[in-house]
């Protein structure tokens, strides 16, 4: 089924199942770990990371559709695709299985050729959408992705820490769920925030990007610089590669008024020249 050895983990009550799956995958070179329960998949998730895991639906105590929403509230698990097998056929039991993260639904008895594909998919489907998110946390920007439920599934460092420190994540499921272009919003004690959607980040999932509005973006330069309101105004232009003319446009001033402003900022930032004022603004702004 793979070239690399894979680890997928089996959970079923049922001791003849797990007997039958480890069987067949391990035939295939795969590292089959199994738990009886969704507690004790739980657990063994949290001390070894599968790349994909089989839940049985039907389980006591705790059973597979609780076990899925639990592993996906975790983030290091969150991006592992969950495929259910159960003997419930019925639409309502397909959608619970889907609602609570699962990625497939496959019905008992388990045929194992068409197990072998949908885990080839999905395990496929999974890295690259890892990938994905490892190319955007690298890339320094302030995205943040939503899943089916609205909820955040994951966000670059630079949006965790945002959302972290003005406790964002309940506003920003509630504004994405409410609206589909982008919308500013602010909290008491908070900068005006903007959430504009980017596109897809994987199956079922949205991508956001998070900032600050034009608004936000000039009262953090102002506080974080010592600039007046219309300082911090045309250095935010300044930053957009804009000239004294266009600035002068955007906010009702003559040419002549701004570039007065600008040798004030100059003069505060401790520069010479509009560009690097305008890399000491976008420093603050990425930081910020």
């Amino acid at each position: 089924m793979t070239q690399t050895r894979e680890t997928v983990l089996v959970v079923d009550d049922s001791p003849e199942t797990l007997g039958f799956l480890t069987e067949a995958m391990e035939a295939e070179g795969v590292t089959v770990l199994v738990a009886t329960s969704g507690r004790q998949a739980l657990a063994i998730a949290a001390r070894v990371t599968p790349d994909v895991i089989l839940m049985d639906a039907v389980m006591p105590e705790m059973d597979g559709f609780e076990a899925c929403r639990s592993l996906k509230s975790l983030p290091a698990l969150s991006h592992v695709p969950v495929i259910f097998m159960t003997g419930l056929t019925e639409t309502e039991h397909v959608v619970r299985g889907l609602a609570s993260g699962g990625v497939d639904y496959l019905t008992k008895p388990i045929d194992l050729d068409e197990l072998r594909a949908r885990i080839r998919v999905h395990l496929a489907n999974a890295r690259a959408s890892l990938s994905a998110q490892s190319a955007l946390d690298a890339a320094g920007r302030h995205l943040v992705a939503l899943g089916p439920d609205g909820r955040i599934v994951w966000a670059t460092p630079q949006a965790g820490r945002l959302i972290d420190s003005l406790g964002l994540a309940s506003t920003i499921e509630t504004v994405a769920a409410r609206e589909d272009g982008a919308l500013e919003f602010s909290l008491p004690n908070a900068p005006p925030m903007l959430l504009a959607p980017v596109g897809s980040a994987g199956p079922g999932e949205r991508l956001y990007r998070l900032a600050r509005s034009e608004a936000g973006e000039a009262d953090l330069l102002k506080s974080s610089l010592g600039l007046t309101a219309r300082e911090a105004e045309v250095l935010l232009w300044i930053g957009r590669g804009k000239t004294n003319k266009d600035i002068g446009e955007i906010l009702g001033l003559s040419p002549r008024t701004v570039n007065k402003h600008l040798e004030q900022i100059y003069a505060k930032l401790g520069v010479e020249n509009r560009a690097s004022a305008a890399l000491k603004a976008a420093g603050i702004l990425r930081e910020g």
